[in-house]
C-alpha cells in the first residue's frame, strides 16, 4: 500500500489557515498555495535518486550530489492544479508540464476528462501530479490510470487537503503511489465537498462563482 506523508509544519498550517478564511480574497489565495506548494515540494521530492559528479569549487575539486534523473514532469489537474503549478517551478525550474483536465458531473460527481497532453517520453522520469483537494479520489485515480496508460511509473500525488474517503479509494486504484498533503481533514459532505476544507478550490482560486 502507498505512504501517506501528511507533511506538518508550522508555516504549511499557518498558511492553510488563511486559506481555509471564506474572508481571504482569490489573489491572496494564490500567493499563499503557492508558497505551501514550495515548502512541500522538498518533502515530496525527497527520494529522488541522486549521483556523485566532479565539480571544482574556487577552492578545490571535489564531488557532490546532482539529482540521478532526467527532467521531473509535473502534471498539474485542472483547473485548481494550476494553482500549484509556479510553486513546483520555482523548485524545478527545468521541469516538464503536463496538463489533464478533469471536471466534475454534479449530477453523478464522477469526473470528466476533456483534456490530456503529455511527453510522449513520460515514462523517463518521476511525474509529479498536483491538485489541490483530494475528495473522492475519483479524479485523482482517473489521472494516474492516465499517466500509467502513457507509460508514466514512478508517480507521486501532491494535494493540499485530502478527504480520508478519497484517500482510500486512491490507494485501492493506485497502491504504488503515494501521497503527499499538508492536511487531511474529517470526511465529505452530501456534495462530496470536503469539511471543513477550504470550499471549490478552482472557485476560490480564481474568483470565480460556485
Amino acid at each position: 500500500m502507498s505512504d501517506i506523508h501528511e507533511i506538518e509544519h508550522p508555516l504549511i498550517a499557518a498558511k492553510l489557515t488563511r486559506i481555509r478564511d471564506e474572508r481571504t480574497p482569490s489573489e491572496d489565495i494564490r500567493a499563499l498555495l503557492r508558497q505551501i506548494t514550495v515548502l512541500m515540494a522538498f518533502e515530496a521530492t525527497k527520494s529522488l535518486p541522486t549521483t556523485l559528479i566532479p565539480v571544482r569549487t574556487p577552492i578545490a575539486q571535489g564531488e557532490f550530489r546532482t539529482l540521478a534523473c532526467g527532467p521531473i514532469t509535473l502534471v498539474p489537474i485542472l483547473r485548481a492544479g494550476m494553482g500549484m503549478l509556479d510553486g513546483m517551478l520555482e523548485v524545478l525550474p527545468d521541469a516538464r508540464v503536463g496538463y489533464i483536465g478533469m471536471r466534475r458531473d454534479e449530477e453523478s460527481l464522477q469526473p470528466v476528462e476533456y483534456l490530456c497532453k503529455l511527453p510522449s517520453d513520460i515514462g523517463a522520469a518521476p511525474v509529479i501530479v498536483l491538485d489541490p483537494m483530494l475528495a473522492t479520489g475519483g479524479s485523482a485515480a482517473d489521472a494516474v490510470s492516465m499517466l500509467k496508460a502513457h507509460g508514466a511509473h514512478d508517480i507521486r500525488m501532491m494535494n493540499l487537503v485530502a478527504a480520508p474517503e478519497g484517500i482510500r479509494a486512491f490507494q485501492d486504484a493506485h497502491p504504488d503511489v503515494d501521497i503527499f498533503v499538508a492536511a487531511i481533514d474529517d470526511g465529505l459532505n452530501e456534495r462530496a465537498y470536503i469539511v471543513p476544507g477550504i470550499g471549490d478550490a478552482g472557485d476560490r482560486l480564481f474568483g470565480t462563482d460556485a
